[in-house]
């Protein structure tokens, strides 16, 4: 009982050098614990996301809570991550699927209609 007492006042307090043991003890260096996380759209896609946010809100492009059902039937699997393009005055998702079976499916859609214009990978 006065182990977890202690615990949680540790805890509360953030001691310094704690999430440095933590972070040692899952295996991860130090030099990481501030580092932000990966991101395989590229540094734009705050800005991405604000625009399809945007073009929802105005009715001009789905959102992908919609679009990703579509893809599910075409071939079984989850959304690793999408951006935004604009090909020739069409704007597009750009949807990079994993399919059941393994495959990494990057899938082009119309964002106005969900319709899919492209696929590479199935």
């Amino acid at each position: 009982m006065k182990h977890a007492a202690t615990l949680l006042a540790i805890a509360a307090l953030g001691l310094p050098g704690l999430a440095e043991a933590q972070s040692r003890e899952r295996g991860r260096p130090d030099r990481d614990r501030d580092r932000p996380p990966a991101d395989s759209l590229g540094a734009d896609w705050r800005p991405q996301q604000e625009e399809a946010r945007r073009g929802v809100r105005q009715g001009r492009m789905l959102p992908l809570e919609q679009v990703a059902p579509r893809l599910n039937r075409r071939a079984p699997g989850r959304l690793l991550d999408a951006g935004i393009e604009n090909r020739g005055g069409q704007t597009v998702y750009r949807v990079r699927w994993q399919a059941a079976d393994g495959r990494r499916i990057d899938y082009l859609v119309d964002a106005a209609t969900g319709v899919i214009v492209g696929a590479q990978g199935e």
